[in-house]
């Protein structure tokens, strides 16, 4: 009786003809790109010789790739969250001018840089006159958040307004109000610029509702307070919004000296 044997056909490895080294170089490589291990892959070399050279333990070794490669992930993912958080510009908190704005000082500064007030859902208003350096606080407050690894997002009032109207146009206004409620702060700049109608002010008041003491809300506004009736022009609706967005509130006044206007005119002095 005859027998049929079967013969189980061999993939070549792609590393049998390399070398000792090239090969654990390359399965190395592959299983970082497996991983996604991007910054283990690009490092692992010149890591390797200063482990050698240092004559590290192949624990410490380990330890030193991986620590790299948190290091840099996280890096990446504070950079994402700012990104998202569509600033138009860059502004950071360390570059604020103090002696220019001595209503600002780097006492308070440091205390709003501190996540707590944002993590307790408290909302912060920036009141003062065009120049003064609000949006400079807004976004580098806003920076500094995203930067501990909050989520932010920017937007100026009108721009919020009329998206909230094109949702509710488009029947998705539930979804876009809940997707404001779910970032840990909203930056809102240029706040009472332009009058709101009725139904305008009515879109923005579910904004402050839906994160009211849950969620942080940064508002930046050259009107006081007392002048925001002039934006909202029902009365019932302007006192509901002042009083959610005042309520346990931190409340920065930046003052009316302009020193942007300041600043340019001894620039062109030089």
């Amino acid at each position: 009786m005859s027998t049929t044997e079967t013969t189980a056909t061999q993939i070549p490895s792609p590393r049998r003809d390399m070398g000792p080294e090239e090969a654990v170089d390359t399965a190395t490589d592959e299983a970082c790109r497996a991983l996604h291990l991007p910054t283990i892959r690009r490092r692992v070399q010149e890591m390797a010789g200063a482990a050698m050279r240092q004559r590290s333990s192949y624990k410490d070794f380990l330890a030193d790739l991986l620590e790299a490669e948190c290091a840099e992930r996280e890096e990446r993912r504070k950079q994402r969250l700012v990104r998202d958080a569509s600033f138009p510009r860059p502004k950071r908190l360390e570059d604020f001018d103090f002696e220019e704005n001595p209503n600002v000082t780097p006492e308070l500064v440091g205390t709003l840089s501190d996540p707590a007030w944002v993590k307790a859902g408290q909302p912060l208003c920036l009141i003062g006159d065009s120049g003064t350096g609000k949006s400079h606080l807004l976004i580098g407050i806003g920076t500094a958040m995203a930067e501990a690894g909050l989520k932010v997002r920017y937007t100026t009032t009108v721009n919020l307004v009329n998206e909230l109207a094109e949702a509710a146009d488009e029947k998705k206004l539930t979804r876009t109000i809940a997707r404001y409620g779910r970032v840990d702060l909203l930056c809102l700049d240029e706040f009472g610029y332009l009058d709101l109608d009725k139904a305008g002010a009515k879109l923005l008041f579910q904004i402050f509702t839906e994160r009211e003491e849950r969620r942080a809300i940064t508002i930046a506004s050259n009107a006081p307070f007392s002048e925001w009736k002039q934006t909202f022009t029902d009365p019932r609706l302007c006192t509901a919004i002042v009083d959610r967005v005042t309520f346990n509130a931190h409340i920065v006044e930046t003052g009316s000296q302009p020193y942007r206007f300041a600043q340019t005119q001894r620039k062109r002095r030089r």
